[in-house]
């Protein structure tokens, strides 16, 4: 195990590179911290509430993130100037970026993630398979190496069994990944894979695994000092996803029992002292049939899904992130670590779920959050803003916390039918459908759940179900009126009365 030897950073001001609604939550726990915040924006950002609420910000570059967000040199111009003492970089973007992490260190700037070295091993699955491997972490059965020709590839199809998934060793978000069904096909889906590995990452190595069919997506968030101490902060169910991306997540998952719990979460620990992890980061596993997982790779950052652990654990991840930059030691053990309640978070982005998810850009006529207990809402815009093209559709994360399960997507419905967003589509809709579904709210559902369950027609039901519900509210509310006015009682017409609904 490698200890760090460094004296503690105070850390008076720290840059965030990085935008939108993590800009602007990492700033918060900043400057509780009473820690001075700088943020780099865009000129498409330019009058974006992360801007304003930083105690200085510098523009970058135009719009388009390959001239401003992920121009390293700038950033660093930038930290350079304003005398920086850290920079957080989110996630996305740079976030597991090892050259930035390395340049970063080169200008005497302290990186509020871990090291270049577990950047690099965990960036690539190949690499982190085998650094693990020592570890007696449970993987999926397939190839240890890259494959090299066609014939191996088959070779080992073949002996695994179909279906089998090609899967790029550089890849992420579904990208250079194919199943395959049948040995026909193989060769196809082999050159196929490689192609967009080689277009989207720079790196054409791909590795095959068996296909797990029914699998659950359950990840683990650790956290390590630079003393050797290693905690989990307990599970997070990310299984219903849109294009492999993630789209509802809770906290802790429904399924695992206490015992799976611990031995998955002694298993993620041990994945971070693998790769002599510093930080936050998560460890994410496949689950089959509710009790066998399977390793499936380490994300060397804070993860969109972040706030349902806080919520459960009452631990501010980027508080805890800072505090370890600087060198301080974990201020808690695993025993210390309990959960509390229940927590879903919904992401909410600019996208048509009734056509096919595709993002629908426009401008914000009307923004109204939810309020209300056990309510939170991570977002960085408001009304009137437009979305911009050029960066990720999501607008916010909405989280609903209860005592239990049940009461946490209650409150998640309150908060959604609460949420009013007019002048673009969002997937609030299909969240309202995917967490009352029986397969949901019975914990019966895997990551095909959208293929499984959803239609866009099944939204037009819902909406035929509201507006029903409204026109009888309303009939309702003039029976009333006509019934006072029937009894001498002053007029109570409903006026400028509208039912709106997302």
């Amino acid at each position: 195990m490698q200890i760090y030897l460094i004296e503690s950073n105070i850390m008076k001001k720290v840059l965030i590179a990085n935008r939108g609604e993590i800009a602007l939550r990492i700033m918060r726990s900043c400057h509780e911290m009473g820690i001075k915040t700088v943020a780099v924006f865009s000129e498409a950002d330019r009058d974006a509430p992360f801007v304003r609420y930083a105690d200085e910000a510098v523009c970058i570059g135009p719009a388009a993130s390959s001239k401003s967000y992920l121009v390293m040199n700038n950033i660093l111009d930038v930290a350079r100037k304003l005398d920086v003492e850290g920079i957080h970089p989110g996630y996305g973007f740079l976030s597991e970026n090892a050259e930035f992490a390395r340049k970063v260190e080169e200008a005497g700037v302290t990186f509020i993630g871990p090291g270049t070295h577990a950047i690099e091993v965990m960036g690539n699955k190949l690499a982190a398979k085998e650094a693990v491997k020592a570890f007696g972490i449970p993987m999926v059965p397939g190839t240890e190496g890259a494959i090299k020709d066609l014939a191996e590839a088959k070779k080992v199809a073949e002996e695994i069994g179909f279906p089998i998934l090609i899967k790029a060793a550089a890849g992420g978000g579904g990208k250079g990944m194919r199943t395959v069904h049948e040995a026909e096909s193989v060769e196809e889906q082999l050159k196929l894979a490689m192609n967009e590995a080689i277009s989207a990452f720079g790196d054409g190595s791909v590795f095959i695994e068996r296909y797990v069919t029914s699998p659950r997506h359950i990840e683990f968030q650790v956290l390590a000092d630079k003393h050797g101490n290693v905690v989990h902060l307990f599970d997070r169910e990310c299984s219903i996803q849109r294009r492999h991306q993630k789209v509802i997540e809770e906290a802790p998952s429904s399924v695992l029992t206490p015992e799976l719990r611990h031995e998955m979460g002694e298993c993620a620990k041990k994945v971070a002292l693998a790769c002599n992890y510093v930080g936050a980061g998560t460890v994410e596993f496949i689950l089959e049939n509710n009790k066998d997982y399977y390793f499936l790779e380490m994300n060397t950052r804070l993860q969109v899904e972040h706030p349902v652990t806080e919520q459960i654990t009452g631990v501010d991840l980027v508080k805890e992130q800072i505090k370890v930059a600087r060198g301080e030691q974990l201020a808690f053990t695993q025993d210390d670590l309990k959960i509390i309640g229940h927590s879903l978070e919904v992401r909410v982005y600019a996208e048509d779920p009734q056509n096919n998810f595709l993002p629908d850009i426009g401008t914000l006529h009307r923004y109204r959050k939810p309020e209300g207990p056990g309510i939170r809402v991570d977002d960085g815009f408001e009304e009137g803003m437009q979305i911009p093209i050029y960066y990720d559709p999501m607008i916010s994360k909405l989280i609903a916390t209860g005592d239990n399960r049940q009461e946490a997507i209650d409150r998640m419905v309150r908060a959604i039918d609460d949420y009013k967003i007019e002048g673009v589509s969002t997937t609030l809709s299909f969240c309202r459908f995917a967490i009352q579904h029986e397969a949901f709210t019975g914990g019966n559902f895997d990551t095909h759940f959208v293929d499984k369950y959803f239609t866009p027609e099944v939204l037009n039901h819902f909406d035929q179900k509201e507006e029903e519900l409204a026109a009888l509210v309303i009939g309702k509310l003039f029976d009333a009126s006509n019934s006072n006015k029937s009894h001498g009682y002053p007029n109570q017409e409903i006026t400028n009365w509208k039912y709106n609904r997302n």
